[in-house]
């Protein structure tokens, strides 16, 4: 997920491209110079390492060669067996809600009571 700036006829404005399938998705967000677009940004933005009070839950891995994009699985994974509502939240706004529920469906790192409990959480069924 990205977020791309566009200018059209002198004025900036914010998409949101992901992948879906096969294809990039561009998802119109709105003008780049609205408080919501721009608090997205930031998002998006402060979305690249994980936040200091979330450092604990990696407690084995150097916080600085955690990357996100390329780490995924074992972040979501470590997220949903150990973290608390809050990282979850945090999970939530960094990945799409599809690739958590795909990774915890597949994941073997996540015990079955975990998996019982997102799969009553984010409301689907195997």
């Amino acid at each position: 997920m990205a977020i791309l700036i566009k200018k059209i006829g002198g004025r900036e404005y914010a998409y949101l491209a992901y992948r879906q399938g096969k294809k990039v998705v561009h998802k119109y967000l709105g003008p780049a110079s609205n408080p919501q677009v721009m608090q997205k940004m930031r998002e998006t933005a402060e979305g690249k390492e994980v936040p200091d009070k979330f450092l604990s839950l990696f407690w084995d891995t150097a916080p600085s060669s955690i990357d996100l994009k390329t780490n995924s699985r074992y972040v979501i994974e470590r997220v949903l067996e150990i973290g608390g509502l809050d990282a979850v939240q945090w999970l939530q706004r960094i990945y799409p809600t599809k690739i958590i529920i795909e990774i915890c469906n597949t994941s073997r790192k996540i015990s079955h009571k975990s998996k019982n409990f997102w799969r009553i959480w984010f409301g689907y069924t195997y």
